[in-house]
């Protein structure tokens, strides 16, 4: 192998990264071209040993860490921090095969090509995919990534049960990558993630690169509200404790909060669960969520304190009980700028439109700018789609961001 500039980036194998897309997606396919790969389940366990098996093959070191997040490091002429890529193979339970596997397989595809063109870098290069992203199964989502660079204590995470009343750490013994590998004193230079958009922005403004800005602030909350099951024909309305109408009336507060503090500000209600959940009774207990985003960090915290006022005079107003439990805290980050800058640069200068924009989505990368220099690539998510069987990004958009990753980890791991 020689070494190289620059100047001299090789070139991305389009039909190589694509099939390795199709190959994935093939594990825990599911009806209308999506995946379900839960996290720590046996099909998340199939991906992990199918990227592995890519990993070795194309002579990067494997680790595994403790809490299972996976990194395939590729030697430099030099030791010392890598400069990373990578994001997440675990799914939502209705996913499509873009969503965090394209930052992945992406990485891969760098280092194949790197391979190919016989280039050594100065620094060393990695590609990591981090333990439950989505947190679908188990909460916090991006879990994996807030334990590698040491923002969520290792036990915690491991003791943590997920929807179907299992832990972390049983389920990561389970399917066999609870890795040797130590989390929370990571070193890395710079971290870029590819990564599919998950909104309509770019394809709505006919935009092929996003040059990702930084991550909004999120915050979920549990609410469970206990009241009185009673007959619903005989109760009268001002002698009953509904704890439905109470998450009812929270849950229309919250959309309407929303237009309120204006559009930067999002708000969901995206699971409700009423017991007994019967026609003719009211219900006596209410667990549901609320998911408030902000690029804004102050006007975030507003809109958290606001819910949580309106909640308790409505439960008081009721009779019930509330109680909460957070779910997720993260405050917006902000990339590096000379990173948001080559994304840029870069995108523009092999003759792409290009648009600097924020990420509605939390992802890996953000996890990673606490402890380094990060950015992230976004192409676009056709019709918007994403969390859904649907979801697509077209080959030259996929293509396209490969080549700008690609280019711009080959001048940080030269520079």
């Amino acid at each position: 192998m020689s070494s190289a500039t620059v100047a001299q980036v090789p070139v991305v194998n389009r039909e190589r990264l694509l099939k390795r897309i199709s190959d994935l997606a093939a594990v825990g396919a599911i009806e209308g071209g999506g995946v379900c790969r839960l996290a720590l389940t046996d099909s998340d366990r199939e991906g992990r040993d199918l990227v592995c098996r890519w990993m070795q093959e194309l002579q990067l070191e494997v680790s595994v860490d403790a809490i299972g997040n996976v990194v395939g490091l590729r030697r430099g002429r030099e030791d010392g921090a890598p400069v990373m890529t990578g994001s997440h193979i675990d799914t939502v339970r209705t996913g499509g095969r873009y969503d965090g596997n394209l930052g992945v397989l992406a990485g891969l595809e760098v280092m194949a090509a790197l391979n190919d063109a016989g280039i050594v870098t100065q620094r060393p290069l990695a590609v990591a995919f981090f333990t439950n992203e989505e947190g679908a199964r188990f909460q916090p989502d991006m879990m994996g990534s807030l334990v590698f660079q040491g923002d969520m204590p290792l036990q915690q995470a491991l003791d943590t049960v997920g929807i179907d009343g299992t832990s972390v750490r049983e389920n990561l013994d389970r399917i066999g990558y609870a890795g040797a590998a130590p989390v929370g004193n990571n070193r890395v230079h710079a971290f870029v993630e590819l990564h599919v958009e998950q909104g309509p922005v770019l394809e709505h403004e006919h935009i092929t690169i996003g040059a990702v800005t930084g991550v909004q602030g999120i915050h979920w909350t549990e609410y469970t509200v206990e009241g009185i099951s009673n007959h619903a024909g005989t109760t009268p309305m001002r002698l009953r404790h509904d704890a439905g109408i109470v998450a009812a009336r929270i849950a229309c507060f919250v959309r309407d909060l929303s237009a309120r503090l204006g559009g930067g500000q999002l708000a969901t209600v995206g699971h409700l669960q009423l017991t007994p959940n019967l026609i003719n009774v009211i219900p006596n207990r209410a667990v549901f969520t609320v998911d408030l985003r902000n690029t804004d960090g102050v006007v975030l915290v507003q809109a958290v304190q606001s819910v949580s006022e309106f909640a308790a005079v409505v439960a008081t107003e009721e009779g019930v009980s509330l109680t909460t439990r957070s779910l997720a805290d993260f405050a917006p980050v902000e990339f590096a700028p000379h990173l948001v800058d080559r994304v840029e640069a870069i995108a523009r200068q092999r003759g792409h439109s290009v648009r600097r924009m924020p990420s509605g989505a939390g992802h890996d990368a953000q996890m990673l700018a606490r402890m380094c220099p990060a950015g992230m690539i976004f192409v676009p998510s056709v019709g918007g789609l994403s969390h859904n069987v649907a979801e697509f990004t077209a080959d030259s958009d996929i293509q396209a961001g490969a080549d700008i990753l690609l280019e711009l980890m080959l001048e940080l791991a030269q520079s």
